[in-house]
């Protein structure tokens, strides 16, 4: 369905110290991989502080955001902050947006912004695109969904749109979302590159995966879930061509502790022949 190259990411949501944030960047950039992504937060420490550390440590790793909770920030401060780090890390940075997980509202709160219900988010998020969409020499924009007005704030204003599926989704499942996003795309689908997160490469336990799906990573694989890739480099490299010719997805991304053998993968596509 697409001939776009792959892309391949690290989602790192846990920094002790700089020391340890830098080392990161470097170790995935050496691994070749092309992007990596800070949590919102990150731990407990804000996002848009750590970027800027990691882009000044590479020099060919992008740097991104999966995602900014767009109830945490004001949208001028905001604009002012991401055509900063775009400009200034030569265009390195890739801002991802959404509107925070349920449970984000007790930092909202905290930072005196803000809530409200998933519809008030969803619309607070699509006046923050706009404004950030007129804001010249801009980064690119991801946003991350699988509701239908997500998809469909997605479809309009998004560079990059992850499909976020639910971790027990299936194939058949994800031809659902896949085929209602390609409708509401219409003619900008061919400009939108897809993506999917990952939650596991392999099948052996992963108590963190368990704690943030509530169900853990054998039983995913059982259940032919499409959000655990085989660890076997040629079975892996075998489903994303898979899905990339079924559903367009050419870039993937996963959490740090699986940067190793996402690497792997990653270098036998890019492989001669």
């Amino acid at each position: 369905m697409t001939t776009k190259p792959f892309r391949f990411g690290i989602v790192s949501g846990f920094a002790p110290d700089l020391a340890a944030w830098t080392a990161q960047a470097r170790r995935f950039e050496e691994l070749g991989l092309d992007t990596m992504l800070a949590t919102d937060p990150v731990g407990d420490l804000d996002p848009l502080t750590l970027v800027p550390a990691a882009a000044a440590v590479t020099s060919e790793l992008t740097l991104g955001t999966f995602v900014l909770a767009e109830p945490f920030r004001d949208h001028r401060q905001l604009a002012w902050a991401v055509r900063t780090l775009h400009q200034s890390t030569g265009g390195r940075f890739e801002l991802g947006l959404g509107v925070g997980r349920p449970d984000a509202g007790v930092r909202a709160q905290a930072l005196g912004r803000a809530f409200g219900s998933p519809g008030e988010r969803i619309a607070r998020l699509a006046d923050t695109v706009a404004f950030l969409k007129e804001t010249p020499d801009r980064p690119r924009l991801l946003l991350a969904g699988s509701g239908p007005k997500m998809l469909a704030l997605a479809a309009r204003e998004a560079d990059v749109v992850t499909l976020s599926w639910m971790p027990r989704t299936t194939e058949a499942e994800a031809d659902s979302i896949v085929d209602r996003f390609r409708e509401l795309a219409g003619n900008r689908l061919s400009d939108i590159e897809l993506s999917m997160n990952l939650m596991a490469i392999g099948d052996r336990p992963a108590p963190h995966v368990a704690r943030f799906a509530g169900v853990d990573v054998p039983e995913l694989v059982a259940g032919g879930a499409v959000t655990v890739l085989p660890e076997n480099v040629a079975a892996a490299g075998e489903t994303l061509l898979r899905w990339r010719e079924r559903w367009g997805i050419s870039y993937v991304t996963v959490n740090s502790g699986y940067a190793e053998p996402f690497a792997a993968i990653a270098r036998s596509l890019r492989a001669p022949g």
